[in-house]
């Protein structure tokens, strides 16, 4: 996989799918936000990343088609990190199910694709899919159909799940903090005023966005939408005082570095301009890991929330309905309720 995605996920190689993110944006908008005066971001979240993941990884745009999916897809999400007890009503079970069914949609997807490739009627689509089906390994072998069915599913969950927390508790702290979303509405507006009526986001475009990233990124500081993440010592090393003997499985916490005043003074105050200049010193801030294993989607997730930022906060304003809503982790920090609020049109 690691072989398989740069080519895919590459800041060259995403230029193309800006201005796909940006009308599956707008149209989600429309659809589902314009004509509504109070609406739930949570559940709205999911269904823009979900939708850009369908188009961008398996060229699927029918609605009706990506609703096929959806829903058994988020009982499969809910299953991957819960407890393992295979019985009839646990998560598990459920998640277990859903994956058997998303596997036969995926492989009839594959087996028409595959059809359609040999008889050369696909060849313009370039999508994930395409891809995994006509690249080989170091030895020539091409992936079984199960096997892409499995990747394709680890790859819509690892870019949709995490880019809708994200989006949603940004539209939590723009909603508490007027003056930072102020600041986001002028510099998106300025862009907009660049370009004709109609016309999509390019990757130029993305680039001016400074403002609007150093926000997105102070808030995958303060909630970040992985906690962290489990590892094995490759050696004997010692920590704080513990001996780690090599093979011992440990779990990196995000959470607890990002809040490290001696790295982010005044850890709990939203302030974008941390992330001017260089930013924050390596490895101190790693809401998509870092090293060999970094996130391969960090820039397909900045051009996803971006394309979201530039479109709301030109169509909407917005109050939060639940002022002093809990916070949950399960097992991503998600708003209790999902986060209601009241949006005001421009």
């Amino acid at each position: 996989m690691r072989k398989l995605l740069p080519g895919f996920l590459k800041p060259d190689a995403l230029q193309k799918y800006v201005g796909i993110m940006d009308s599956i944006a707008r149209e989600h908008l429309k659809i589902n936000w314009d004509c509504n005066r109070e609406i739930t971001v949570l559940p709205l979240a999911k269904q823009y990343t979900f939708a850009v993941a369908c188009k961008l990884f398996l060229s699927i745009d029918d609605p009706k088609h990506i609703a096929k999916f959806e829903k058994p897809f988020h009982v499969l999400v809910a299953g991957v990190l819960s407890i393992p007890i295979n019985l009839p009503g646990t998560p598990f079970n459920r998640a277990i199910k859903a994956a058997n069914l998303i596997r036969k949609e995926l492989l009839e997807i594959i087996r028409r694709r595959k059809i359609e490739l040999m008889e050369k009627k696909s060849m313009s689509i370039q999508d994930i899919l395409s891809h995994m089906l006509t690249t080989t390994d170091e030895n020539g072998q091409f992936m079984t159909d199960l096997d892409i069915a499995d990747k394709i599913i680890g790859l819509l969950i690892g870019g949709h799940d995490t880019a809708s927390a994200a989006i949603t508790f940004i539209m939590k702290y723009l909603a508490e903090l007027p003056e930072i979303y102020n600041c986001v509405l002028k510099e998106q507006r300025g862009i907009a005023e660049g370009k004709r009526p109609g016309e999509l986001l390019n990757w130029d475009d993305m680039q001016k966005m400074k403002f609007s990233w150093n926000v997105a990124s102070e808030v995958m500081r303060l909630a970040p939408p992985l906690q962290g993440n489990f590892r094995e010592a490759i050696t004997d090393f010692m920590y704080a005082g513990f001996s780690i003997p090599k093979g011992w499985k440990l779990y990196w916490t995000g959470n607890s570095t990002h809040k490290n005043p001696e790295y982010f003074p005044e850890p709990e105050k939203f302030d974008p301009s941390r992330f001017e200049g260089n930013g924050p010193i390596p490895y101190t801030y790693v809401p998509f890991g870092g090293g060999p294993r970094m996130c391969p989607g960090k820039e397909y997730a900045r051009l996803e929330i971006l394309a979201f930022m530039y479109n709301v906060v030109r169509m909407f304003k917005w109050e939060k309905i639940i002022p002093d809503e809990k916070i949950v982790v399960d097992p991503m920090p998600m708003p209790a309720k999902g986060l209601p609020l009241r949006l005001y049109s421009h």
